[in-house]
């Protein structure tokens, strides 16, 4: 595995950016890019603020991909997720933005975040979106996996 470009694994000091920062996401090269496969990663501990009144939101954040030529490294998107702790957010917003994050830095064939955030004032709300790479067999599944979505949270 290529590590040069890796900063954070391995660290013996970790730094933890106090608002949204893009810049703590590193990638790496896949090994398999001519396998499709999917990676998951599970945040339950995902925490942002209401832009409005500033209270605290808790979720858990479910991101799946099929990667092509680079992957996310683990420890940066923990990072990276982290930094949202302070950042004002709409719960829509965060997924949406945490996706497109992900594409600048990986352009993966196919993705989808799911936030599955913790009821306020008696309202849970689990916002969902995706992407497939234009042009490809993945554009379709994006379309059909949006629209075919299944909405069995417990």
């Amino acid at each position: 595995m290529q590590t040069k470009d890796l900063s954070l694994l391995g660290q013996q000091h970790t730094e933890y950016k106090q608002d949204y920062a893009p810049e703590v996401l590193e990638a790496f090269e896949n090994k398999h890019p001519d396998n499709d496969y999917w990676v998951t990663f599970h945040c339950p501990e995902f925490t942002s603020l209401c832009p409005i009144t500033g209270q605290p939101d808790f979720a858990t954040i479910h991101i799946h991909y099929i990667p092509d030529i680079k992957m996310v490294e683990s420890k940066s998107l923990k990072l990276y997720l982290f930094s949202y702790r302070n950042h004002g957010a709409f719960h829509e917003d965060c997924v949406n933005i945490i996706m497109k994050d992900l594409i600048e830095l990986m352009n993966p064939k196919y993705i989808e975040v799911v936030g599955l955030f913790t009821p306020r004032g008696g309202i849970s709300i689990y916002p969902y979106c995706n992407y497939g790479r234009k042009g490809t067999m993945f554009e379709k599944m994006a379309t059909e996996r949006l629209f075919n979505r299944t909405f069995d949270y417990k």
